[in-house]
């Protein structure tokens, strides 16, 4: 899994089985690998790549992919039935059809040598679909017990029970805008929202932020770097404000846009579960927990599934496809069906 937060891939080992009707698992071995700031720069600037210098670099992230984790699974002696991969998002327009992954599946099966399954997204846009969020197959059947699972990546995204099926939707800012931030003193990220803290909120960014045309738009609906660069960065990048300030009150922002969304979907006491980079940052979750209220309980789990969720769950939804099973929910994405999304790839 590589996501929007730019931080780097991951990747896990997972048993993942099904026992008296239920689906359950085991995460039994993890590793990360950071990108270097070159990485990061390429991965961050493939949206400007003509077609050429992209499928180039597709292929080639796709082999990078396969090496890193043939590496992980010989260091490990790792059993592997297939590896299933995200990749890594550079376009995602689904208004317009569109939604690309790099990470070439072919490529990356070449060079780890095992079957991959890969591309999850692009069959659901074809059927009329956001192509995203697709990680609320994993809340239903992995960690249906909680009554809310939000996600804080790049951007937050959240899924839940409503009128008796699965929902989900991208919210809006998370890791990217508070990245992008601390990224302007050469800081890749704020540990523990200790900067933040210090801060004190900017009431003109605070209102533009709010304003912003994309938390009006009802779900299913999603987003992305795009919206970022074109809607977001110019209005942080136009504030004077320091960095501490600049932190404070996105972090205020985007948990206010949270709680507006949880608030809406309940009227009893409730659960929120929340995995992500964003649940790590406990200034964050402190600022989380006083917008929802005494009646929702924000619930943080271990670190191994804060930070793996993602890369478990496309795990499962390989499982799924393998299995010929629904793993895309017309609820969450708005297709006009349900589907067994993903393709396969045999190594040559």
């Amino acid at each position: 899994m590589s996501g929007t937060s730019l931080d780097g891939l991951d990747l896990a080992y997972c048993h993942i089985w099904k026992s008296k009707g239920k689906w359950d698992f085991s995460i039994e071995t993890t590793h990360s690998i950071s990108y270097t700031p070159e990485m990061t720069q390429k991965l961050k600037n493939a949206i400007a790549l003509n077609a050429e210098e992209l499928l180039v670099f597709n292929n080639w992230y796709g082999t990078w992919l396969g090496e890193q984790t043939k590496n992980f699974i010989e260091i490990n002696h790792l059993k592997v039935d297939f590896i299933a991969s995200h990749g890594h998002t550079v376009h995602h327009r689904p208004e317009k059809g569109l939604t690309y992954q790099i990470g070439s599946g072919q490529h990356l099966a070449n060079a780890s040598g095992h079957k991959t399954i890969c591309d999850f997204r692009t069959n659901d846009v074809t059927l009329g679909g956001q192509g995203a969020p697709l990680v609320p197959i994993g809340d239903q059947l992995f960690f249906g017990d909680y009554d809310f699972c939000l996600n804080l990546g790049g951007i937050s995204n959240v899924s839940f029970l409503h009128n008796g099926k699965r929902v989900a939707y991208d919210i809006g800012l998370a890791n990217m805008v508070l990245n992008h931030i601390t990224q302007k003193i050469n800081l890749a990220y704020d540990k523990d929202g200790v900067m933040a803290k210090t801060g004190v909120i900017n009431s003109s960014l605070l209102q533009k932020l709010n304003a912003l045309e994309y938390y009006k738009l009802p779900f299913p609906k999603s987003t992305g770097y795009e919206w970022f660069v074109e809607k977001v960065a110019p209005i942080v990048d136009n504030t004077e404000a320091s960095i501490e300030n600049l932190l404070h009150t996105c972090i205020h922002h985007l948990c206010e846009q949270v709680a507006i969304q949880i608030k809406e979907n309940t009227t009893q006491k409730s659960t929120l579960w929340v995995t992500g980079g964003g649940a790590l940052n406990s200034f964050l979750i402190k600022t989380l927990q006083e917008k929802v209220g005494s009646s929702i309980q924000v619930v943080v789990p271990t670190p191994t599934l804060i930070e793996f969720k993602e890369a478990l769950v496309f795990g499962l939804m390989g499982v799924l496809r393998a299995e010929n099973e629904i793993n895309v929910l017309k609820s969450v994405t708005g297709a006009i069906k349900d589907s067994s999304s993903g393709v396969v790839f045999l190594p040559s």
